[in-house]
């Protein structure tokens, strides 16, 4: 079956890094795009960053834009989310999601997710 799993997320302190990785299996990984959405308590899942099937061509939210790079390995089926500059305001739950849309920015255009990785940035 489709699986998605996520990890590398911690408690760090603001301008510190991490990165996050997505691991798929169950399907053709490299017919699918990948995003990376995040949800902080109270709030709706917002979409961070997303990469075509073909591992080219990344698009960011405004709020990740130079401080976030996303990138896909399809010899080894995962993606992975490299944040830099990290801010309180950056503290969520962190999805990866799979897409058969290209350049999707909605959660309903994905159909299959991980169970999250908790970022949480201290000021």
């Amino acid at each position: 079956q489709v699986q998605l799993v996520e990890s590398g997320g911690g408690l760090v302190q603001a301008g510190a890094s991490l990165r996050l990785s997505c691991a798929a299996s169950g399907f053709i990984f490299s017919y699918y795009g990948v995003g990376w959405f995040r949800q902080a308590p109270g709030k709706d899942r917002e979409f961070v960053a997303g990469i075509l099937w073909s591992g080219n061509n990344p698009y960011y939210a405004d709020s990740a834009k130079g401080r976030f790079t996303i990138s896909k390995d399809n010899a080894k089926n995962t993606v992975n989310l490299q944040m830099n500059s990290l801010k309180p305001e950056d503290t969520a739950v962190y999805y990866c999601g799979r897409t058969a849309f290209q350049n999707s920015l909605y959660s309903h255009e994905y159909d299959s997710w991980g169970q999250g990785t908790q970022v949480t940035v201290s000021s």
